[in-house]
């Protein structure tokens, strides 16, 4: 075992290591106090509002001195690991040199384009690397379609159910909105997603030949007035639960991009710096966007993302005003030059494709013992847990699935709710044992909720 250590190994005999049953006094204390001036939490802290003091590597202790497993990465944010040593120190060297200079280069920022240049997709005309940079996923989604709106002068965009690409108004727009948030602002067209556990038109994948992606056509000739801009789509879904394509699919949407004259535009915000096993998830299908995001994991917890477009549209970026007061700082730039180069240096993609197939194998053995575990499935360190009623109904059971996510919390696994889906974002540095004890929690979570429901 010791030749496996690294800055982040953890003694899996040692966590989760609950001291006080959670949330403790000083959480309960915290939190109250802050929650009459913060509104708008997460789900994750409503429904267990735990107040955290510290983390390292693939764990978090809370202010009572409670230690979890980490198996959030921050909502898919830290996915090498709390405080990595070499992100840690990179930053405070940018600070105590340089904070803020608009969009003026720096060495730094010279550093991190290069290497974004190295590693990005596609070649020639095709590849990826007209950048800028930003400090959200959402503002760089924004500058994304104002570049596509720009490189192609239309104005239109076909985007998919259940995605999800952030809270400003173009993003909202691109998928489903509610009475507090108005209308879908004009020009955004919506689409049933690739989810085969629970397809729209009930059909079944292969025989279905993809007809979800052949219904996009419909929507063009019936809904649109033809001024076409892009397909935006989240390569694997993530607030959805971890909704995995069917292969074919993104190729499928590709054609049809080309055959209308419209640019793909892949929302990698969630899955891209080795989340899904990959650099980029779009490398799963072998397929090439024409404009992509950056974010999350990027800069591995700072606010860092990016918006990339290829080399044949990339002067856009020069008519769309794209810059912005912190988008590539100093700091941010050095978060993230250092992240990539950890990726590079600690093998991150292979480990994450390995520490994802160890899971989803167990994950895949907790649907085969469980009657409300509908589908287990997962690529990479994306993975999900979607909990039903009944096996043949697939009625969701959203009251189990906060059940669930308050157990294992309670018992010491840090993760993410949503509704009757859990979803599992490891950090990419963990060691499988760890994993696979965070899987006994979770089942254990499992058959104490089908117990009170009477499953058991």
């Amino acid at each position: 075992m010791a030749a496996n250590r690294n800055w982040a190994y953890v003694d899996p005999s040692s966590v989760p290591d609950i001291r006080i049953t959670p949330p403790g006094p000083k959480s309960v204390e915290y939190h109250s106090r802050a929650s009459k001036l913060m509104k708008g939490y997460s789900s994750q802290v409503q429904l267990f509002p735990v107040v955290w003091e510290k983390g390292h590597g693939v764990t978090l202790t809370d202010v009572d001195g409670n230690t979890y497993i980490d198996f959030s990465s921050g909502i898919y944010v830290t996915g090498l690991g709390h405080c990595h040593p070499k992100i840690v120190a990179a930053v405070q060297k940018a600070t105590g040199e340089l904070m803020n200079c608009h969009d003026f280069t720096t060495p730094i920022k010279m550093q991190l384009l290069e290497k974004i240049n190295e590693i990005t997709l596609g070649s020639g005309p095709t590849k990826l690397n007209g950048v800028q940079l930003y400090d959200s996923g959402t503002t760089a989604v924004e500058a994304g379609l104002r570049a596509c709106r720009a490189a192609t002068n239309h104005f239109e965009f076909i985007s998919f159910h259940r995605d999800f690409h952030g809270k400003t108004m173009g993003a909202v727009s691109l998928a489903r909105v509610d009475r507090t948030q108005g209308m879908r602002a004009p020009g955004f067209f919506l689409v049933p997603r690739a989810y085969c556990y629970r397809c729209v038109f009930q059909m079944k994948y292969p025989s279905c030949n993809l007809y979800c992606a052949d219904y996009i056509r419909t929507v063009i000739a019936e809904e649109s007035s033809g001024q076409l801009a892009a397909i935006v789509l989240e390569p694997v879904q993530g607030w959805a639960g971890s909704i995995i394509p069917p292969d074919g699919w993104i190729q499928k949407l590709r054609a049809i991009c080309d055959e209308f004259k419209m640019l793909l535009f892949a929302d990698e915000v969630l899955t891209c710096m080795g989340r899904t096993g990959k650099m980029f998830a779009m490398e799963h299908w072998n397929t090439l966007p024409d404009v992509m995001t950056l974010g999350k994991g990027f800069g591995n917890g700072f606010p860092v993302t990016a918006m990339l477009i290829s080399e044949q549209y990339k002067d856009v970026l020069d008519k769309i005003s794209a810059s912005t007061s912190y988008g590539g700082n100093p700091m941010a730039c050095a978060a993230a030059l250092a992240s990539l180069e950890v990726i590079e240096e600690e093998d991150i993609n292979r480990r994450s494709a390995h520490l994802g197939e160890v899971l989803l194998k167990r994950m895949k053995e907790i649907e085969a013992r469980h009657p409300i575990v509908g589908e287990a499935r997962g690529i990479g360190c994306l993975l999900g847990l979607e909990l039903v009623k009944d096996k043949a109904t697939k009625e969701p059971f959203v009251e189990g699935g906060r059940l669930v996510y308050q157990k294992a919390f309670r018992k010491g696994l840090a993760w993410v709710p949503s509704g009757h889906i859990l979803r599992l974002s490891p950090p990419m540095v963990m060691e499988p044992e760890i994993g696979l004890k965070a899987m006994d929690i979770i089942e254990e979570s499992i058959a104490e909720v089908e117990e009170e429901y009477g499953y058991a």
